[in-house]
């Protein structure tokens, strides 16, 4: 086995950081809302809860962009590093803050670095693993990303304000010298500035000291020297980066409009509006355990499976699994008694976190990391991670108001809409990407 597991391994620590990072209202929430628990001087109200929970994505808008910057001026694990100092950080002054303003502040920067994380790791892994692996080792990310989620489940409502955010930040430092000490910089960025000798060893480190490298570090060079340096005009030039930006754009559409992130967000008060007959921070701690369980199952089979069918599977789960619970809020809401089926919302949440879990969730950002050539990689990434989170600050902002106006019924009757959508968008516009390198996957899309 080649060190690229382990290398992938250490650099996914901070998607474990992230994790926490898309969970973490969900438990805290209620604290800040709570006279004896909150560290303010007053209790939040609903607007105030709001803009916590919207904040991080609307602050993700903007990092990919500076952090896919970064990543082509200083390589991709220094701007990996460059990520888990922030992380630390905010972590520390949501720990010892006293005022809402600076929760908002560490919650937006929070969400510029997880912007970051989410543009950059893809391209790292992309660059790190093999054409037999790349979709086990891309669909790793998703393993740590439901890890951190779990995690903040777990811990968030037992813990105080304090204590937690101080748990939260050991994990970033951890990740910092771990990361430093055990991943190299990629091949693909040394031979992008020259550092022919650097590339070398670079990924003899990546592929083992026996391992003959000279044929993929030729291929690698070759295909640098046709792409040469990319901008934004290449992909509008070019066919085949149309349609992969397109690809990429249409994937992380339907998987923030499938509803994931307003679960995540709102999962105690989603649990509380539904009347369940279990406690909401249990039935949030299960619906992490699932998610977290589930998530390794993908690069289990990712690669023998295909992305294509594995996507499919998952639009028509989430459709199958959002419309009865739809109903069941409907009615609830409508005066019916629905004890008899209390224990619906849970089944229905852990079936769309289970088939959420087999594509949605991790494949588009795998996706993305293989079907851009590495000369525009940093530039798509960039715009399809700065969408997906224009998207996600939408959800997270107005969710609950909407729930509020029309029902929580009518809400998951609109996310399995889109759901369905995805169904002929996957069928008719997605490309196979199992076993192919980037020149084939863009012949493919040319054609």
């Amino acid at each position: 086995m080649s060190n690229a597991y382990v290398i992938v391994l250490t650099g996914n620590i901070v998607n474990f950081v992230a994790g926490t990072v898309l969970t973490w209202s969900s438990p805290e929430l209620d604290k800040l809302a709570n006279d004896t628990e909150t560290p303010f001087r007053y209790p939040i109200d609903e607007d105030e809860r709001s803009w916590i929970s919207s904040l991080f994505p609307l602050g993700s808008i903007f990092g990919p962009f500076i952090f896919g910057y970064l990543a082509d001026v200083i390589g991709r694990k220094n701007t990996l590093l460059t990520c888990g100092v922030p992380f630390v950080v905010c972590y520390l002054l949501m720990a010892f803050g006293t005022e809402i303003w600076i929760f908002y502040l560490a919650r937006f920067f929070l969400g510029v670095v997880l912007g970051g994380v989410f543009t950059v790791i893809p391209m790292y892994v992309g660059e790190v693993a093999e054409d037999t692996n790349r979709g086990a080792l891309g669909s790793m990310m998703n393993v740590f990303l439901c890890s951190g989620l779990f995690f903040a489940y777990c811990v968030g409502p037992y813990t105080s304000v304090m204590v937690f955010n101080l748990i939260l930040a050991v994990f970033a430092i951890i990740f910092l010298p771990t990361f430093y000490f055990l991943s190299p910089e990629t091949p693909q960025y040394f031979i992008s500035k020259g550092k022919y000798k650097e590339a070398r060893e670079s990924m003899q480190k990546i592929r083992g000291p026996t391992v003959n490298v000279d044929y993929e570090l030729d291929a690698i060079q070759k295909k640098s020297k046709e792409d040469g340096k990319g901008n934004i005009m290449d992909i509008y030039r070019s066919k085949a980066l149309t349609k992969a930006l397109g690809i990429s754009v249409g994937l992380v559409f339907f998987q923030q409009f499938s509803g994931i992130n307003a679960v995540l967000f709102y999962a105690q008060t989603i649990f509380k509006k539904a009347g369940t007959s279990i406690k909401p921070e249990i039935c949030s701690i299960i619906i992490g355990g699932v998610q977290f369980g589930t998530s390794f199952l993908t690069p289990l089979i990712a690669d023998r499976l295909g992305r294509k069918v594995l996507l499919l599977v998952s639009a028509v789960g989430m459709v199958i699994a959002e419309v009865p619970l739809g109903i069941y809020c409907y009615l609830d809401s409508h005066g019916t008694n629905m004890s008899s089926v209390s224990f619906l919302p849970i089944v229905c949440l852990i079936a769309y976190i289970i088939t959420y879990n087999f594509g949605f969730g991790p494949l588009p950002w795998a996706v993305m990391g293989e079907i851009f050539p590495a000369n525009v990689k940093s530039i798509a990434s960039s715009i399809t991670a700065g969408f997906c989170w224009f998207c996600g600050f939408l959800i997270a902002k107005y969710f609950a108001a909407i729930s509020d106006a029309i029902g929580m019924g009518p809400s998951f009757w609109i996310f399995s809409g889109f759901c369905a959508a995805a169904i002929p968008f996957t069928m008719f516009f997605v490309v196979e990407t199992k076993g192919k390198n980037v020149d084939e996957i863009q012949k493919e899309l040319d054609s």
